[in-house]
C-alpha cells in the first residue's frame, strides 16, 4: 500500500507559478513511476506528466510542455510539479499517482496507475 498526499495548490493569477508536491508514504521502498493528472469541472481526467523511477524518462502532455517541470527527491519520497506561465485553462484538481507494475515507464494512461492521492485544487484567474 502506498499513501499519496498532494499539496501546494492554490489561487494564482495568469502568468504566475505554483509548485505542487506529491509525498509518498507506506511501501515506498519499491521503485515506482509517478504521474500527474488533472481534472477540471465537467471534463474528463487528463494526463499532465509522469516520471519513471530513475528519473530517466519524463513525459508531458502537449498542453503543458515547456511550462511544467517534474522532478523528484528520492530521499524525501516526494515528486514535484513546477508549473510556470499558468493559464486559466490550467484550473483543475491535480492528482498524483504511482505505477508499481511499470516503474521503468512514465505512462500517460490513468488506468496504468495503482494508487492515487486525493488531489489539490489549482485555480488560475485571468
Amino acid at each position: 500500500q502506498v499513501h499519496l498526499v498532494e499539496s501546494g495548490g492554490g489561487l494564482v493569477q495568469a502568468g504566475g507559478s505554483l509548485r505542487l508536491s506529491c509525498a509518498a508514504s507506506g511501501r515506498t521502498y519499491r521503485p515506482v513511476a509517478v504521474g500527474w493528472f488533472r481534472q477540471a469541472p465537467g471534463k474528463e481526467r487528463e494526463f499532465v506528466g509522469a516520471i519513471n523511477s530513475r528519473g530517466s524518462t519524463i513525459n508531458y502532455s502537449d498542453s503543458v510542455k515547456g511550462r511544467f517541470t517534474i522532478s523528484k527527491d528520492n530521499a524525501k519520497n516526494t515528486v514535484y510539479l513546477q508549473m510556470n506561465s499558468l493559464k486559466p485553462e490550467d484550473t483543475a484538481v491535480y492528482y498524483c499517482a504511482v505505477d508499481i507494475d511499470r516503474p521503468w515507464a512514465a505512462a500517460e494512461v490513468g488506468n496504468d496507475y495503482d494508487y492515487w492521492g486525493l488531489g489539490t485544487q489549482v485555480t488560475v484567474s485571468s
